[in-house]
């Protein structure tokens, strides 16, 4: 029997099967669930809707049974998802409690706190994949630091250095993205509620008492309304290009050293070639640079959405949906073909040496 692949062909190479997820239809519907819940729950606590109301939410969002159909129509007629979200799941709360789902929020709200809480996700991994590849990075260090190798400035010959001076280059710009990550989080993953224009005013005075409750919920920050400020997701995407950046220039380098006629760096494995089976070629590195130049290139178009109009955008929250997750899956999979790099790398003296 023949056996398909869940994705392209493509993505084994660039894309990352674990993040990939994240972004899928069943995650993101999961999410929006999860904050429609919690609003309820909010707002029960606040005595805006009654706790019977929002247990039977809570109860519809659990055994939520999604029309997909419908939902893509939906959005393709009114640019995004939660209009048509909300009568299915009106619909399955019952007459009864219909009104109190979604009651005062905006589909911003909803959308928006629901990418939070994937981006909690993505966080989580990243922080692990990196907390790994310094730790590789240092035993790589301590094992073949003193390997004597060729310094080069504008790719030509310098002056001699040693294989720890060249990691130091890598590993330190690595350490202060993980401490950058660690500082952006708090900013990052917050909770989105405004109602229609921002302004909190349809929950009559509890507007900030149901943003809090909510942020506990769902264990996200509190902070005021951002619609159209868009400032930590261009945040987060300079973080992403800038970490890119680095494992790029992190393969660059070893595709140079592991050319044959320069022969500092030593790859376990290699790609082969179809029409010469004595190469061995660096495709994590390659990939690496690939990557690099894919997300530089896509930070331009990211922080075109910056440019919010008034008080929410149409066309600059769409940008965001299509730039943001092929960002975010690249540098998951630059993360991933790096630790592979490292596993697979050793020094060896420069054959260049004065």
């Amino acid at each position: 029997m023949t056996q398909t692949l869940p994705y392209s062909l493509l993505e084994a190479l660039v894309g990352d099967e674990e993040v990939g997820a994240l972004f899928s239809n069943e995650v993101e519907l999961s999410a929006l669930l999860r904050v429609e819940a919690a609003l309820a729950q909010a707002e029960a606590r606040v005595g805006l809707i009654s706790d019977e109301a929002a247990s039977r939410i809570a109860e519809a969002c659990g055994a939520f049974q999604v029309d997909w159909g419908a939902l893509a129509a939906g959005l393709a007629q009114d640019g995004v998802i939660v209009p048509a979200f909300v009568r299915q799941l009106r619909t399955a709360v019952g007459d009864a409690h219909a009104k109190a789902v979604h009651l005062g929020a905006t589909s911003q709200d909803i959308i928006d706190t629901a990418l939070m809480l994937r981006l909690r996700s993505v966080v989580e991994i990243f922080e692990h994949r990196l907390d790994a590849l310094l730790h590789a990075f240092r035993a790589l260090k301590d094992r073949d630091g003193a390997t004597p190798l060729m310094a080069h400035t504008r790719m030509q010959q310098a002056l001699p250095f040693v294989a720890a001076d060249k990691i130091d280059t890598w590993l330190q710009p690595l350490e202060r993205h993980r401490e950058a990550l660690q500082t952006l989080v708090p900013g990052l993953l917050v909770v989105q509620l405004g109602g229609p224009i921002g302004t909190r005013a349809e929950w009559k005075g509890h507007g900030d008492a149901v943003a809090i409750a909510m942020a506990e919920i769902l264990g996200l920050s509190s902070a005021p309304s951002w619609h159209s400020q868009r400032d930590r997701i261009g945040e987060f995407a300079a973080f992403l290009s800038l970490l890119s950046g680095t494992l790029g220039k992190i393969g660059q380098d070893v595709a140079l050293m592991a050319q044959n006629e320069v022969a500092e760096v030593r790859l376990a494995t290699g790609g082969g070639s179809s029409a010469m089976p004595h190469k061995s070629n660096p495709v994590p590195a390659e990939v690496l640079v690939t990557l690099a130049r894919f997300n530089a290139g896509l930070l331009g178009t990211l922080h075109q959405s910056l440019v919010h109009e008034n008080e929410r955008s149409g066309a600059a929250w769409t940008l965001e949906w299509m730039v943001l997750p092929q960002m975010i899956v690249a540098t998951a999979a630059g993360l991933r073909h790096v630790q592979a790099l490292v596993g697979s790398m050793s020094f060896s003296a420069s054959t260049g040496r004065n």
